[in-house]
Formats: C-alpha cells, structure tokens, sequence
C-alpha cells in the first residue's frame, strides 16, 4: 500500500484511523483521495510552466522562444500565489479539525463555569464548591459537538487576587483564554473581567439561570444549555466551512516556504535590473517545497518543460 500512497495520503490514512468525530473522517477521506496531490499538481504545473519560460529565454535566448515572457509568468506566479494564501488560512483551520476547537468557558468565581463543564461533559469532571477560587487549573474536556471536535477548558475565576496560587491560575486562564478558538463568558452577579479577552464573535450569557427566574443558563439545571451549545455549534460550523485540503502543521509550513519563494521571484522579475535567472531559482525552490507536501522531489522537471514547449534543437 505505501509503494501506491504519497506521504499526505498516509497522513490522510492515519487521521482517518485516529478520527473520532464526522468533520475529523471527512476531512481525513479528502486528504486519503489525494485532494492535496491534486490541488498541489496544479500549482506545481504552473510554476514549471513559470521556469520554462524563464530558464529558456536565458539558456537558450538564439532559439525559438517568446521575447518577452514576463507577463505570462507574473500572471501565473500571481494565480498561484493567491491560491496558496487562501490554502494556508484554511489550513489553520484544518489543524483545528484535526485537534479540536478549543472553547474557553470564562467567569468570576463561583460563576457556575465548572457546574456547565460538567452538564456538557454529562459526568464530573470539574470540583464544583460554594467556596470561590476552587478551580485553579485549566481542565479540558473533550466532546462531538455536531460532528466537530470542541475541547472545552474551565478556567479558574477571573478576579483579582492576594493569593499566589490562584494567581497563576488567573493567569494561566486569561493565556488559554485568548489561544481559545471560542470563549463563552458567564455574566453572574459579580460581573466578570474577562472583557478583554473576548473577541468579536465571541458569547456572553447570564449564568445561574435557575435562580434568575428563567434568565440565563443554568449548568444545575441544564437550563438553556441546549441553546448555548446550539449558538457554539453555529459559530464553530461556519469557521469549519472554510477548511482547506492541507491540513497540519507540516503543510502549512511547506506552503508557507512556497509563498516566500514566489514573493522572492516576483520581485527579483519586476526589479528595475531584471534578475530572472535568481527568480527561476526561487520558482524551483517553491515546486520543492510544494513537492515536499506530497514527499516528492524531481530536479529534472525544468529543463522537461523547456524541451517540451519551445522549439529548441530541432
């Protein structure tokens, strides 16, 4: 089987192994099917194309070639830039499917954050007390949220604190906080400061709901819990929808690398003394960092598309 699947189809197959939720085995089946080897063959093919024309008016500039070959070549350096760009940012999201989208559940003390982890967790995984400040670690807790994979974290209470245990643990809830992918912050009768770590897109919601006369959620109860996990789902959903076909950490620097070296080119192109022969250079150097996401490398490939295209020794 490994002699027929390149490296991010082996990838593919063992996401599809560890896959736990829908998102997970759907987007592992589109990286199995060789989703990424087909969006990288057409990238690939146009930046060959790019160093043909490049490589064959320097080499070969008495023969039958194009005069002048720059516009062609900015054009597809320019469409495959664009493409990888948009690649990259839905990678990062691809890297949330795979691990999880972390939802940081916010609050002052005794705001009922670790009574909701346990409602959602649907068992105790949280130290739940009239005493505040009881939580000073940052627990996670793993669920299938709709068919993604959302990793919930309890945080301790938000507050000011004389106490230098519960301090690190304030702090270390505002880092994992503002990593979150989601943050969910209960309102209580003690307001909050977590309002500078919410960001747009964010939920707020009235807590302790059961004592509100119906207003808020209530993780006692599971009052309004449905609704909030519905309001997360929706959220979550919409990000998910943007997902790329790379999808880890290793792809997104490999494209990463693809995009300097075509920013490079460009401008060693459009520079006032024209260095097209340092700009093929970086065009092999992005196919070589396109090739390393499906684990090929061919260095032969060029001097191919120049034979292949132009009349040259015939």
């Amino acid at each position: 089987m490994n002699d027929r699947l390149d490296l991010a189809q082996v990838e593919g197959l063992s996401d599809l192994i560890e896959a736990e939720t829908e998102a997970q085995r759907q987007q592992a089946m589109r990286l199995y099917e060789g989703g990424l080897q087909e969006t990288s063959e057409i990238w690939r093919r146009d930046l060959i194309r790019a160093a043909g024309l490049i490589e064959a008016t320097i080499d070969f500039a008495d023969e039958d070639v194009p005069v002048d070959v720059a516009p062609e070549v900015l054009d597809l350096l320019e469409r495959t830039r664009s493409t990888i760009r948009r690649e990259i940012e839905g990678s990062r999201i691809g890297e949330r499917i795979r691990e999880g989208f972390e939802v940081a559940i916010l609050g002052a003390p005794n705001a009922g954050k670790s009574t909701l982890l346990n409602r959602i967790a649907k068992r105790d995984v949280a130290i739940t007390s009239e005493i505040a400040g009881t939580t000073r670690d940052v627990i996670e807790v793993r669920v299938d949220l709709g068919g993604l994979p959302v990793v919930f974290l309890d945080t301790a209470g938000l507050r000011e604190t004389e106490d230098q245990i519960e301090k690190i643990g304030v702090a270390r809830a505002r880092e994992r906080a503002k990593a979150a992918d989601l943050r969910v912050l209960l309102l209580s009768d003690d307001e909050a400061d977590g309002s500078d770590v919410m960001c747009q897109g964010d939920i707020a919601v009235r807590s302790k709901g059961d004592l509100r006369d119906g207003d808020g959620i209530s993780g006692l109860t599971g009052q309004g819990v449905d609704a909030l996990l519905s309001s997360i789902t929706a959220v979550l959903s919409e990000r998910a929808d943007k997902v790329a076909t790379a999808t880890t950490a290793r792809h997104r620097h490999a494209l990463q690398q693809a995009e300097t070296e075509l920013d490079v080119a460009e401008q060693l192109l459009v520079a006032e003394a024209g260095l097209p022969e340092f700009a093929a250079e970086h065009l092999r150097s992005a196919v070589t960092a396109l090739d390393s996401l499906i684990g090929r490398v061919d260095v032969e490939t060029v001097l191919g598309e120049i034979f292949a295209n132009f009349c040259i020794g015939k």
